[in-house]
């Protein structure tokens, strides 16, 4: 597996990596472990359990980490750009036709299949995942809590994360091998397949051991790309223009976004619209619903907030220019963050991969995740094929549909949400 290959990978992923962190954590598993063979079930699960202990988009930090493990610092650079780099365009025009025209319906016709499509992506994902991570009881137990908390009780996903640990922490000690994949599950897992192109027997690739000399050069170098752009600003233009303002604040939100985006939209909406008062509540609702039609994370909504924020308060600027800045000022403070934790605490993971109490605690929340996923399964089906007005028989004909050829045929991922955004815009329009 050379360069260009995954390089050519990580641009496709970057224009359908739809459904949120869930769906997008589901796509590169697919095509990763399952059909590429680029890395093992274990070694995807211990990258993916680290990136859920992180603030940001979880699955953006899920593919820096493959790409640096695969091809060092600039595959991960690689993977992390294309992840997020077509929403930021996508969402960039949307935002500039919402600002402008005030009319976004035509987008909701067009993405109006792409609802049930990800309800079956997620639904697949789980079923998929949980067979290969529910390996026992306790762990399967862990699975139902954790959906229990979340649904019945809405529990914050940080909580349910770190009682997760702390439970495969204490397991591990009083039932040894209980909550870690045992080698007979891991060595069946690997029957009938070929090897990856990482395995998990080779000794630690040098980039990936643990050096204080590097881990101070890169903790330089990401600071100063991610707060670089922000310092220049407040130098030329002051401490309180909007785009300075905007960087900062942002740059604070990525340090605290623990959960996914959902968790942290309810302080967005606070500081954005009561606080700073760049936009109003009505703006902040069509955010969301503009970023859940664009690929790439879902935390991508701080764009929109950053661009109406500056088309409001423009400070001597053309408005659609100073929302272009401001939305990619926002941008940059959101994602830049994700590198730093990424090339910062990966080779440690990979250094303690093996370790029993770590491998106990990561299992554990594996599990957990298991279920949060299926909780966001019945979030989208609620919310997508059952409205307040009824049930949507053509999204749940669709979905189903979507979920047979996933599960049953193996369509590709490309294929499943291209024909079903093609079909709901033909349902719309008929």
């Amino acid at each position: 597996m050379g360069f260009w290959e995954a390089f050519r990978y990580w641009l496709k992923l970057g224009f359908i990596n739809f459904g949120g962190p869930s769906g997008q954590i589901a796509l590169m598993h697919k095509a990763l472990v399952e059909e590429k063979r680029w890395l093992s079930e274990e070694r995807f699960l211990h990258a993916l359990n680290y990136c859920m202990l992180l603030p940001g988009p979880e699955a953006q930090q899920l593919a820096i980490y493959i790409g640096w493990l695969l091809h060092r610092i600039v595959g991960g650079i690689v993977a992390g750009v294309f992840f997020v780099l077509p929403s930021v365009f996508i969402l960039l025009a949307l935002s500039w036709i919402y600002a402008v025209h005030g009319n976004i319906s035509w987008v909701a016709g067009l993405f109006y299949g792409l609802k049930p499509a990800v309800v079956a992506v997620v639904a697949e994902a789980v079923i998929r995942i949980g067979k290969k991570t529910l390996k026992n009881s306790i762990l399967l137990g862990l699975a139902a809590g954790a959906f229990t908390a979340i649904y019945v009780y809405q529990v914050p996903f940080p909580v349910i994360v770190l009682a997760a640990g702390v439970i495969g922490f204490a397991g591990n000690q009083m039932l040894p091998g209980r909550l870690s994949f045992s080698s007979d599950a891991l060595n069946s897992a690997k029957e009938g397949l070929s090897a990856t192109a990482i395995s998990d027997d080779d000794p630690p690739q040098e980039h990936t051991r643990p050096k204080w000399s590097r881990l101070f050069k890169v903790v330089v170098a990401c600071l100063s790309v991610w707060w670089t752009p922000i310092i220049l600003l407040g130098a030329v233009r002051g401490w309180d223009d909007i785009f300075v303002r905007e960087g900062i604040f942002f740059s604070k939100a990525a340090m605290v976004t623990f959960g996914g985006a959902y968790s942290v939209l309810a302080y967005l909406a606070q500081q954005a619209v009561h606080r700073y008062g760049w936009i109003r509540p009505e703006q902040m609702l069509d955010g969301l619903g503009l970023a859940e039609t664009t690929p790439g994370p879902l935390i991508i909504v701080t764009q929109f907030v950053g661009f109406m924020g500056a088309f409001n308060h423009p400070h001597g600027f053309d408005p659609v220019m100073a929302g272009i800045m401001g939305g990619l000022v926002s941008t940059w403070a959101t994602f830049a963050p994700c590198f730093l934790w990424i090339f910062v605490g990966a080779p440690f993971i990979e250094y303690l991969r093996g370790n029993r109490h770590l491998t106990g605690i990561l299992t554990s929340i594996t599990a957990a995740v298991v279920g949060v996923m299926l909780n966001l399964a019945v979030f989208f089906t609620q919310h997508a094929l059952l409205p307040t007005g009824g049930p949507d028989w053509f999204g749940i004909a669709l979905a189903i549909t979507a979920f047979l050829v996933l599960r049953c045929w193996h369509w590709g991922m490309p294929a499943v949400i291209g024909s079903a955004v093609t079909l709901g815009l033909l349902w719309k329009v008929v």
